[in-house]
């Protein structure tokens, strides 16, 4: 409320007419228009003992000039020191006026008690709690009732004070809150690390979000080698799409045999480290080892997947404990009871809400699941993520103002992150630009990879190129691994329907398959990729390179005979052809003619579909973020 508008304020900001009572702590409202402080902080008896005198001169003028006030706050609303008076943050005035330390009989300005306090106090005590009627010893004046318009005019300026006294406090809470949050976050200086320039709004984003087995914290050193400096343990390159409809998480395995690129990394004292590359080494050494931070393993996923790593997010054990207890328990399903002694899980069969040593334990799990290995382990955490996810998300806890406190209080607590991402606000803004992505969309899949052939006991893994390089290549052309329904840009094609026809129909099977490929992409070695998948991978042995067209086209086109068509049907499911590409001839083809493919300037890369989503690659492991699933 604004009393400047509503006429006879006199230029007085009802947010200045609130002053902290140094003696009661509260904030009280100063009627009197003076700047000086009111002496309603002494006891009323000294300072009212008697009314003033006909012709007291006292009870009209003041006697002295008060006491210096104190240094201003500063005007900041967030800072929160208890000394602001309003929204122009003076500070009250020290109450050591001048009428009180002479007792003066001259009457003090009345000081009305806090209405928001139920406590009542002692008569005669003042200030803060319910206060009785003062008697008229107490040189309060009585006389007519003043006009319903004073009164109002009073109403009004109470409740503008009240106003600006919330908004300061609500300023306050907001700017203590971020300073926590803030002070709780680690960062790391790895600027260009991973080949990202950061994320925007307007293009995709890749996370590379790092679980670290190092064992800080509390309860934590009883796991393994307390003085490990930590490995990337669980590492996961999180892509979410250009337009936000979909998400996807890989995970990479930690006994990955690969190269780790030469890094620069930043050490504790702030100095910078350059260190070489190694070959042939486990990828859980990209962190940790010789010194080598976040932006060295960035540069590594970087180097396999050719994918640019915008940011990083780190976590260590104490992140599994505290972000499971803060959303009140993630939910997991067993097919069988589990009692792990190694890692301390014990569960019965069917679902159960897991939080603190017991999530850590889930997650850490070997000997419970699957075939013992990293990689089943691996499977089992994709499924806590993905339920951690959906608890996330859901209106019980998006509802619940405490458990999204406890939330980002133990995000910020357990999370180091890069420079680019350092701040409440910053992550805020890349978790808001997450949030958009719906769970259905989101897909957890891992690194294609093979047993080692070099080792005759198998404990670390190679990467299954065959299976990998189509799932790079998806990556990086921003393709879906779910169906997601997409906005129809050009409602008005006449030709649509028609389109859509051709592909309805019964499918040849994939070996019948009989196609020529032309490039025409601009691609190098376009036509051989596309043959070396659909031979390798789309079960399409009948399919011939036939090297470059005749020239570059725009669009990707599949020319077959009408008598081909459930030939052509089954390509176009297989990569992904739009029905537009597709172009019938008008008389039928011969037994063992092929159909011809030429590759346009919208070829993606092999495997990767023009249109729709795109299918992994047969074996490739998934977890769908909104299904649940019970871990065998």
């Amino acid at each position: 409320m604004d009393a400047h508008s509503r006429g006879g304020a006199e230029d007085i900001d009802p947010a200045d007419q609130w002053v902290l009572n140094p003696q009661t702590g509260n904030y009280e409202l100063r009627l009197d228009h003076s700047t000086g402080q009111s002496p309603a902080s002494a006891p009323r008896a000294a300072t009212a003992a008697r009314p003033p005198a006909q012709g007291d001169r006292s009870a009209r003028t003041p006697s002295a000039p008060s006491a210096s006030p104190a240094p201003s706050a500063p005007s900041t609303a967030g800072k929160g020191t208890g000394t602001g008076t309003g929204r122009r943050g003076k500070a009250a005035e020290s109450p050591a006026g001048a009428e009180a330390s002479t007792g003066s009989r001259r009457r003090a300005p009345e000081v009305p008690g806090q209405r928001r306090r139920r406590t009542a106090e002692p008569p005669g005590q003042g200030g803060g709690g319910r206060r009785a009627a003062a008697p008229a010893s107490a040189g309060r004046r009585r006389g007519k009732a003043k006009p319903r318009k004073a009164r109002t005019k009073k109403v009004l300026m109470w409740t503008g004070g009240v106003t600006a006294f919330a908004l300061v406090a609500s300023g306050a809470v907001a700017y203590y809150l971020y300073e926590r949050l803030d002070g709780n976050l680690s960062t790391i200086d790895v600027a260009g690390a991973g080949g990202g320039s950061g994320f925007k709004k307007d293009q995709a984003i890749n996370i590379l979000v790092i679980g670290t087995d190092k064992r800080t914290g509390d309860g934590n050193s009883g796991y393994g080698d307390k003085n490990s400096p930590g490995h990337a343990d669980t590492t996961i390159l999180l892509h979410v799409a250009k337009d936000r409809t979909n998400a996807t998480a890989l995970s990479i395995p930690r006994d990955l045999i690969t190269d780790i690129p030469s890094c620069e990394a930043t050490l504790p004292d702030g100095t910078k480290k350059k260190i070489p590359a190694e070959s042939g080494v486990r990828f859980n050494t990209s962190l940790g080892q010789l010194d080598r931070d976040p932006g060295c393993t960035m540069a590594t996923v970087h180097e396999l997947t050719g994918l640019p790593v915008d940011h990083f997010m780190m976590v260590d054990f104490n992140a599994v404990k505290t972000l499971s207890t803060a959303v009140g328990g993630v939910d997991v399903c067993v097919e069988r009871p589990v009692k792990d002694k190694k890692s301390g899980l014990e569960l019965p069969a069917g679902t159960s809400t897991i939080e603190g040593e017991q999530a850590l334990a889930f997650v850490r799990t070997r000997q419970a699941f699957g075939n013992k290995s990293d990689l089943s382990r691996i499977e089992t955490q994709q499924q806590f993520m993905a339920s951690m996810f959906r608890k996330m998300k859901s209106s019980d806890t998006l509802t619940s103002p405490s458990k999204l406190l406890d939330l980002a209080d133990a995000a910020t607590k357990a999370l180091t992150v890069d420079s680019g991402i350092g701040s409440v606000k910053k992550l805020q803004e890349l978790g808001m630009e997450v949030a958009k992505v719906d769970p259905k969309n989101i897909t957890f899949a891992t690194l294609p990879v093979l047993d080692n052939p070099a080792e005759r006991v198998k404990a670390t893994v190679v990467l299954d190129e065959a299976k990998a390089d189509p799932l790079f290549s998806i990556l990086r052309n921003d393709i879906s691994l779910t169906e997601v329904e997409k906005k129809e840009k050009d409602a008005k094609n006449a030709d649509k329907a028609a389109q859509a026809a051709l592909l309805k129909g019964p499918r040849a099977q994939a070996s019948e398959v009989r196609v020529d490929v032309y490039n025409g992409s601009g691609v190098r070695g376009g036509a051989q990729s596309t043959i070396s998948w659909l031979q390798n991978q789309a079960g399409v042995p009948k399919s011939t390179n036939k090297a470059n067209a005749p020239s570059d086209i725009a669009k990707t086109t599949l020319e077959y005979a009408p008598n081909q068509a459930d030939q052509a049907r089954k390509l176009a499911d297989l990569m992904g052809l739009p029905a537009s590409a597709l172009k019938q001839g008008t008389s039928d083809a011969g037994e063992r003619e092929p159909m011809t493919l030429t590759l346009g300037e919208d070829f993606r890369g092999a495997g990767v579909p023009l249109t729709g989503p795109a299918k992994a690659p047969e074996g490739v492991q998934k977890v769908e973020a909104d299904k649940q699933v019970c871990a065998k």
